[in-house]
């Protein structure tokens, strides 16, 4: 049994470090890399302390510190994160933040400057949610 069983079939766990950070990613069979640059992959970052923008490499858990769960559409665009005490709440929080984007329920479009519509309209087609 893993942390993500509840999780929504539209999610990957990627990588999963038992005490550390999980990356999570969105439909990476329609996210390849072919219709949409590869950085346009929705994904969710659990990670021990903050992380000042989408970790490139492994870096160590920072222990003691707040657990974080961050959706990022882009390296420089992401959804404020939410901060958990444990890690079983913040896989428990990533799961309900999967569900939600899957669902609809989260409002992609206002964290972008710079709109993408064909992206936006995919994600729209994917997730059943009305143009907004």
């Amino acid at each position: 049994m893993t942390d993500y069983d509840d999780l929504p079939d539209d999610w990957v766990v990627w990588n999963d470090e038992p005490d550390g950070r999980s990356v999570l990613a969105y439909r990476p069979d329609v996210f390849d890399s072919q219709a949409f640059p590869p950085e346009c992959m929705p994904t969710i970052y659990l990670t021990s302390g903050r992380p000042s923008r989408r970790p490139a490499g492994s870096d160590p858990v920072e222990s003691g510190r707040d657990w974080h769960v961050t959706l990022y559409l882009e390296p420089d665009v992401e959804r404020s994160d939410d901060r958990y005490e444990s890690r079983d709440d913040a896989v428990a929080g990533v799961v309900d933040l999967a569900a939600r984007f899957a669902d609809g329920d989260i409002d992609y479009r206002a964290l972008y400057q710079v709109p993408r519509e064909d992206y936006f309209e995919k994600l729209d087609e994917l997730t059943g949610r009305e143009k907004a």
